[in-house]
Formats: C-alpha cells, structure tokens, sequence
C-alpha cells in the first residue's frame, strides 16, 4: 500500500484515537497476557479552565511512560479524572458573575452550587476532549471526579477516622483571611511580595517602637522586648501605662481623651533587638508572630483581641475609626498621632516581605477564624506523626536498592522516590517546617464538611450521611450545620487511593500502591506531600513507587506565560497547526526532569519537519519492499552497510530502553531522534538505494528497510502515537493489528 505524498494530522488523528478508544485496549482488563501492573492516577485537570501547556506537558510524560509499559507487557492502567479546585474554580467564577454584574453574596448558595455545577460539568468536557486529543491513552471507562458520591464517601470516612484518632480538631488560632474572596488559606495559597513601606516610630508609654501597623495597636495586649536586651531589662514583667485614645470622650478632631491602658512587658527570644528601637507591641489577633507569642505568655498577657473584621474594617473597639478600611484607618490613626506628639518618627525606606493572597493579590489579613485543622505533627499510637512517616517513606525511596526493590513482595513499603533527586532535600526541609493545615474553607463550592454544632450543648457531630437530627450529648434538636468545605487539596490528596477505590476492590487490591504519580514541581508541597501523608495514615503504604517532577513551560525567553504578556501557547491551537504528535516531542525532547522548558513555535515546527521526515523515509521504504513481509525476526545483514546500521539499531533499541526504564525521557526521544534521521535516513537509505538496484542485494536490503522501519515506529509510538499509528496500519496492510499493542523492540545478541 502506498503512502499518501503528504502526512495530514488533521486529518486522521481524531479516526485513529476513535480506533484505539473501540479496540477496548486503554482497559487493561482487554489487554493481551496477565502482566506486573503499571499505574498511573491522572493528576486530574481543574475543571474550571480550558487545558494548558503545562497540562499538555504532563498528559505526554505519562502516556509515554503508559504506552511504553503497555508495549513491554505490563497491565498498564492509566486513570483519568478531573478536580472540582474548590477555591481556584470559585474564584474563576466569581469572576464571571463579575463580568455579568452579579455577585454570589447576592445569590442564594443553592442557586449559586446549581450554576457553577453546570459551568464545571461543561469545561470538564472540554477538558477531556483536549486530553484525547493529546493522544492520552487513559481508560476512559473508570474516568471520575471529585465530586463523585463515591470520592465523597472516600474522603469522609478519612475525616471520621481523623476525627476519632484526635488528628482534627477545631480550633481558634490566626489564619490567613482573604478580604476579598472571604475566605482562609493555607501558607501555600498565600505569596510573598517585597514592598517597601513606612515604619511608623511612636511613643508608647515608657518606650519608643517601631510598627508598619499602628492601626492594629487597639488589639494589642502586650509589649515584648528580648530577654537579652540589656536596655529594657528593669521593665520585663513590669506593667506601662499606653495612651490608646479610644475612651468614651472624643474631640471633634476624633484624636479623644488620653486614656491610659495597662500592658504587661514580656520578654521573648522572637523580638530582634535590631528591628526599630528592639521594643514591638504584641497583637495576638493580627499578627502570626504575635500570636505565638501569646502561646509561650498565655499566664502573663491576656488573649487575642480583635479589632479588623473580616471585611477589613477597624470595629467597634476601635472608637472613632470603627468602619474605616484599614489604609483610610491607618492614614487617620497617624495623622492623630502626630496631632498628639505620640509619632517620634517616620522610616519610609523600611523593605519588608508582605503576604498577599495567591488568586487576587490582595494584602492578606491575619485574623483568629474558627477553622478544622489537621494535627500533622502530632504522634499517633504507632509514634508516628503524618510528617514523620512522609519524612520516612522519602527516605526508604531514596536508599533502597534497586535490585532489591524488584526481589521484594508487593506488599513491601518501599518508600516514595522523588526524581529529580535534588527536590527531596526541598522536600524535607519543608516537612520539617510544617505547622498544622487549616482544612476548612469559606467557600460553597466543593465538598461540605459533615459536622452539626449543637446550639446548646456546643457539641460537635460527625454526620456523614447528614441523618442526625438531635445531639447524641443532650438530645437538643438545636442543630446547625458547618457551613465550611473541605480545602481542595484535603479530597484531591486521598486522590491515588480514593480512585481505585471508587472503581471497585478489585482495583484497589490489583494496582496499589501506584508506580509513578508525575506532576510540576511546583505542586511538590501542595499535592505531593499531602498524597503521601494521607496514604501512609489511611492505607498504610506508600500512594506511588516514584514521583517525577516536570518543570514549568515558558516561552521561547523563559520567561512566565501569561495573558497580559500575550505568550501563552494554547496547545490546541498547536494541534490544528502542526499536530499532537510536533507538540509531543517538543516538549519532551531537550529538557530534563525538573528543569523549566522554553518552548517556541521554532521548536514546534521543526518536530512537525522531524514528522514529515518520518512520513518520507517510510514512503521510500513501502514503496521499494514490493509487498515483501514484515520479518519476525531481524534479518541476517550482508553488506557492511547492512551490519552497520543494524548494529546501530541495536544500540538504540538497547539505549532508549535503558533511558525510559531511568525516566530520562528527553534522552531516550534524542537518542530515536539522532537514530532515525541521521544514522538510518542520511546514511543506510542512501546506501540502500544502490543496494536496491543490485539483484543479489536486493531482498534482504528489503527485509532490513522494512524491519529497522517497524523498530523504529515501535521505539517513537509512545511519544508520537499518531503518525507512526498511521505508518503501522500502511505497513500491515490489513488493519489485523494495532501498533500500541505490539512487543517492545528487544536486542539482538
């Protein structure tokens, strides 16, 4: 059969990917032989957005490593599914209610679930569309998401049992408040901008400090100093009288009556003697610093007081500034201060670091919000905390052997190896700084958290089938539901588990734990972490063998893609212009694991040229074997020609192997690369074309065209599937056979 002059993607890639889904082969119980299994959990897409090329990236890296498996013999399951993002996918739309003049706070929160559900449902569509289009072998048929009854299930059960074992508990400590989005966030949904603000200098009692805040003085209940500060010595445990002028009695000018309030001095190794004068004013309510403070000086200062609403608001504790926003506060409070000769001193050169919130970049504001936390260094009856078997298991997966790790049950934990290596010490060195994770967010959309607050007892009830209707501690029918959801981050890291358990034991028995969970680096800490720490606490094995980190796609400058910079590559769009299998291998081949990957329409380009180049080495070939046969077995080279280039071969075969057994892709696809075009296309075919006219030569220089052609489109399947898919059925001729199921090329002795 001839091939067409030109290869079109457009126009077979949506009929092959239609053949493969009908085969039934994306199933591995379809799947010829009864091999090891091989598993992937999908890293499932947010549904709030159209894919990304960060997710085109990630989407290549694990069909490679499935289609490879698959062809080595394994019982490959690739699990596909999609995340409702809580938070990401609430703030994506709000952002559409904006545009229409709307407003969920004006929405009832039935109304404002029933639309979002049906804007998700419609991007998780599309979402998957644009997956299969990236030539996913994924099994479509255990394809969840998680806000499936049976995820939901999954992951109240591990609340409950949190519950039980005193992991979770609810608690009033200083979170992260975004005024905004009005809702708390975790460390890792916060960021840090460097700003450079004015450092107000203002007498306070005895003492002159230094605050970037002095609208927060109204909540402060203490002063520290540091224990060896020789200069404030004689007034630790001393009370000072502080000029608040917040007392009944105001002047019309708002500056008020100087009414003294008592404050206890502290000494605490915290305070910097170099920060200011070495004195800071302790507000356990809005500073996280502070409120530590008060944790180690509970018996000598009194509690929080807060004094900033949620909406950002100085209240009533505040006297005349109650209802002002913090900067229209902040600029009254020292403007009075001035008029009163408390401001020493204005510093407008101080640099600091300021939390902002990671969605929208507004400044975050410290506030105490009952929360549900996760205790994740506390010990459980084994001695272990959540961090200290995560700390474990990364670990085992570095120094296990091996050799060994093949020879040992199934059941073994061997521990969770991180690649690249260099990512582990960032790892740990994070998990030996995890404090407790705030799980409950502010938010409607995602996964309610099961509790009922009993109005008169204050009892809190697990209800996960949201049957009880009166207090199991004093019968009260006064029962309120916690109007909070799981942070998104909580469901999505019982992801690995919660899935195979979703599609039946029979999976979860077959395919836990998972081989590899491949991921961006930048979600290490996010995702990966909490994965691991949830296994270990609900299963008690690792969630995956391997976690492989891919760098971050820029663009052709390495710079950031985004919208305002105009250098986002839709991949899509890539597709319709040179196909899936250009974009594959651009973003596979010259970047290693971890490392960032600029990629430009050049690069692109000169795959689809790597195509092309592909398409017309195999045209030669069908055109010159005259109907010859496919050998089984590598044909027996004659001239010195022949046995070079299958040698050459050989070595390949031997090399890409060893290279997608080490996860060095980017190597293997180079290693093909170099192979096809140059020791195969520029050198063997040119020799070929002699042989080919030599009746002596003429037969095997066929057999050996046509068997190098049929290892090279085995070697380059699971990076470009589509055209080398569409070579194979040519080469076949019949259509008996599809190429993703054929044996992985093995050497020669």
């Amino acid at each position: 059969m001839e091939l067409p002059k030109n290869y079109d993607p457009q126009a077979t890639e949506k009929e092959i990917y239609a053949r493969w889904e009908a085969s039934g082969f994306f199933n591995p119980d379809n799947l010829p032989g009864n091999g090891e299994p091989y598993t992937i959990i999908m890293p499932p897409p947010n549904a709030n957005a159209p894919l990304h090329v960060g997710h085109a990236l990630g989407f290549t890296i694990e069909d490679i490593l499935i289609r490879y498996h698959r062809m080595r013999g394994f019982k490959t399951l690739w699990l596909p599914g999609t995340d409702h993002a809580g938070f990401e996918t609430q703030v994506v739309f709000e952002k559409k209610l904006e545009k229409e003049g709307r407003s969920r706070f004006k929405m009832q929160r039935e109304e404002f679930y029933k639309e979002i559900w049906g804007f998700v449902q419609e991007n998780k569509h599309n979402s998957e569309e644009g997956i299969k289009r990236l030539g996913a072998s994924c099994d479509w048929s255990r394809n969840v998401f998680t806000l499936d009854p049976r995820i939901i299930k999954i992951v109240y059960e591990t609340f409950k049992k949190m519950v039980d074992d005193g992991l979770v508990y609810r608690g009033e400590r200083i979170s992260n408040w975004c005024t905004k989005h009005q809702t708390t966030l975790s460390d890792l949904e916060t960021k840090y901008e460097e700003r450079q603000d004015p450092l107000y200098y203002m007498k306070y009692g005895p003492f002159t400090l230094a605050t970037v805040r002095p609208e927060t003085k109204f909540g402060d209940t203490g002063v520290a100093v540091n224990p060896n500060d020789e200069r404030y010595k004689q007034y630790i445990g001393q009370e000072i009288e502080v000029e608040m002028f917040t007392q009944p009695q105001f002047h019309e000018t708002g500056a008020g009556q100087a009414g003294p309030v008592k404050l206890r001095v502290i000494a605490d190794e915290a305070v910097d003697p170099e920060f200011g004068t070495g004195v800071v004013k302790v507000t356990p309510a809005h500073d996280p610093a502070d409120f530590e403070i008060w944790t180690r000086h509970k018996d000598e200062i009194p509690g929080p007081k807060q004094v900033i609403d949620k909406f950002g608001r100085l209240n009533e504790l505040t006297g005349p500034y109650a209802g002002m926003k913090i900067k229209e506060a902040r600029e009254k409070i020292v403007a009075d201060l001035k008029a009163r000769g408390l401001l020493v001193k204005i510093d407008d050169a101080y640099k600091h670091n300021v939390q902002l919130c990671y969605k929208c970049g507004n400044v975050i504001e410290p506030l105490i919000v009952p929360q549900w936390y996760v205790a994740t260094t506390k010990p459980l009856p084994n001695g272990s905390s959540l961090r200290d078997m995560a700390v474990r298991a990364v670990n085992i997966g570095t120094t296990l052997d091996e050799k060994l790790k093949k020879n040992i049950n199934k059941d073994t934990d061997l521990g969770v190896k991180i690649i690249p290596d260099r990512f582990r010490a960032i790892f740990l060195h994070w998990m030996n700084n995890l404090r407790d994770w705030p799980i409950s967010r502010q938010i409607w959309w995602g996964i309610p958290i099961p509790v009922k607050y009993c109005a008169d007892c204050g009892e809190n009830i697990i209800d996960t089938e949201d049957k009880i209707t009166a207090c199991p501690k004093c019968a009260s029918q006064k029962l309120n539901k916690d109007p909070d959801t799981f942070d998104t981050w909580f469901s999505s890291g019982q992801w690995p588990y919660a899935t195979l358990m979703a599609n039946g034991e029979k999976d979860f028995e077959t395919y836990f734990p998972t081989s590899v969970m491949e991921t961006g680096w930048d979600i290490l800490f996010f995702w990966v972490a909490r994965m691991i720490m949830l296994s270990y606490y609900r299963i008690g094995k690792e969630p995956f063998r391997t976690v492989f980190l891919h760098g971050l796609v820029r663009d052709k400058d390495r710079q950031k893609m985004s919208k305002s910079k105009g250098n986002v590559v839709d991949p899509l769009g890539v597709i319709d212009t040179y196909g899936a299998d250009a974009l594959r291998f651009a973003l596979i081949f010259s970047t290693a694991a971890g490392n960032d990957i600029p990629l430009a329409e050049e690069k692109i380009r000169g795959m689809k040229h790597f195509a092309n180049k592909l398409w017309n080495i195999s045209r030669f070939i069908i055109m010159n074997v005259e109907g010859a046969k496919l050998p089984k077995e590598a044909p027996r080279p004659l001239t010195e020609p022949d046995k070079k280039i299958t040698k050459e071969l050989n070595d390949t075969i031997k090399t890409v192997t060893k290279n997608l057994d080490n996860l060095a892709l980017h190597e293997a696809a180079q290693n093909i690369y170099q192979f096809t075009w140059h020791e195969f296309a520029d050198i063997y075919i040119e020799a070929a074309k002699t042989q080919l006219k030599n009746a002596s030569e003429k037969a095997d220089t066929q057999k050996i065209l046509l068997y190098s052609l049929s290892q090279i489109l085995k070697l380059l399947h699971p990076f470009m599937p589509y055209i080398t898919e569409a070579i194979w059925d040519n080469i076949k001729g019949d259509g008996s056979s599809l190429l993703m199921i054929e044996s992985w090329p093995k050497t020669q002795k």
